[in-house]
């Protein structure tokens, strides 16, 4: 076996683990949504998770990844081996493209229809990520911007999307009292939750390290290396600075909390890991866990429903993440940044509302009141999550 063989072995067995790592996060998602939702709409959610990560890939493998790489038709037709198998990138790709319609289902959970939600994943996984990847890692006029797995590509475009959808949605009822006050609806299963995120902060590691997409040198090696322990320092960072946050303002350590501002760490870094020194992750990162703290109540205050707080964490420091690029290197343009930045959230938000303006007037987003009081399970789903359990219908 000559030398091109086993490098191209290696590489090719790196990004299907990678992959792995990140199919991963699916669970992580699943987990903490229902652990965080109540429990009359657990199995809703959970059901949600596995039909997007089926359907997105679904589509993917159909078209997306054709259209977001510059392929033929459809089925990976006009694609070849670059140094690794051919099949073991497009199994990466697919693996990061559910991830978007992740960071909205929990955001829009709680009152929204399976069968129409699954329409609009069709929608993000077959038009607008393909479209965003295109411009971008697929050699587009967005190239220059540096996103290396997806602050903005993957977490803004989730973020601008859960927006739009929770823009037509409104917020749960009951959420929100008169004069504006919010009405505390607690975690249904904390236990769950802190699976959730850890298998999330997992998955992480090969979501940013497998996005170097090679280790068959020294120095790829040390570069993947390098982009998993700043994406590990960041997480660890916004977690250390959203506990302090909250003992500070309120003398009580949120779980929740201190995991969003983890993520919300992890978000941040996730466009620049490659790029940075082992230090600048620690600001990073904490500043993500501080932004998350500051945009949960900010929210709430204008009476944007997150049951999860996805916006928080994914819009805010996708945003956040990918500016930090060119303010910790100088070989970075700011300007590119934000300009794609802005091209993205345009698009994605605009799409993204008209899609589920659209979607909501065909088959509509939002279940009957009294469906939505007594829980989506039953309704939507047919199986209770804890049948045994009286549970709140607040």
């Amino acid at each position: 076996m000559d030398e091109s063989a086993i490098l191209h072995i290696i590489d090719t067995l790196f990004i299907l683990f990678s992959a792995t790592l990140i199919i991963l996060m699916a669970p992580g998602f699943a987990m903490l949504e229902a652990g965080l939702v109540r429990t009359k709409n657990v199995t809703a959610v959970l059901t949600g998770n596995v039909l997007l990560y089926s359907i997105t890939s679904f589509v993917f493998l159909v078209w997306g990844y054709n259209l977001m790489f510059g392929g033929n038709g459809f089925f990976l037709d006009g694609f070849e081996d670059a140094g690794f198998s051919m099949y073991a990138l497009f199994f990466f790709q697919m693996a990061f493209v559910s991830k978007t319609v992740s960071i909205i289902s929990g955001g829009v959970a709680e009152r929204i229809r399976v069968l129409p939600f699954m329409l609009f994943a069709v929608v993000m996984s077959g038009v607008i990520y393909p479209l965003v990847g295109n411009w971008t890692w697929g050699g587009g006029f967005l190239k220059e911007m540096h996103d290396l797995a997806g602050s903005t590509i993957i977490h803004s475009v989730g973020g601008w999307a859960l927006l739009a959808g929770i823009l037509v949605l409104g917020a749960r009822k009951g959420r929100y009292g008169k004069n504006g006050k919010v009405r505390v609806i607690p975690a249904s299963n904390i236990p769950l939750v802190t699976l959730g995120g850890f298998l999330l902060w997992i998955g992480w590691f090969g979501f940013n390290g497998g996005s170097v997409l090679s280790m068959n040198s020294v120095e790829n090696a040390n570069l993947v290396a390098q982009v998993i322990v700043n994406t590990n320092t960041a997480g660890i960072s916004g977690a250390i600075v959203a506990a302090i946050l909250m003992f500070l303002t309120y003398r009580k350590v949120d779980i929740t909390m201190v995991l969003n501002g983890a993520l919300g760490g992890l978000v941040a870094i996730t466009a620049g890991a490659d790029v940075v020194g082992i230090w600048e992750p620690i600001v990073i990162g904490g500043i993500g866990g501080a932004l998350v703290v500051l945009a949960v109540p900010l929210f709430d205050k204008v009476k944007i429903d997150d049951p999860v707080g996805a916006l928080s964490v994914h819009l805010v420091n996708g945003i956040w993440g990918t500016i930090a690029v060119a303010l910790f290197n100088s070989e970075y343009s700011l300007m590119n940044q934000l300009y794609g930045i802005a091209v993205v959230a345009v698009f994605s938000f605009g799409v993204s509302f008209v899609a589920f303006f659209v979607i909501n007037k065909i088959m509509p987003l939002r279940p009957s009141e009294e469906v939505e009081y007594d829980g989506l399970d039953i309704s939507e789903i047919g199986v209770e999550s804890y049948p045994e359990f009286n549970k709140s219908n607040l």
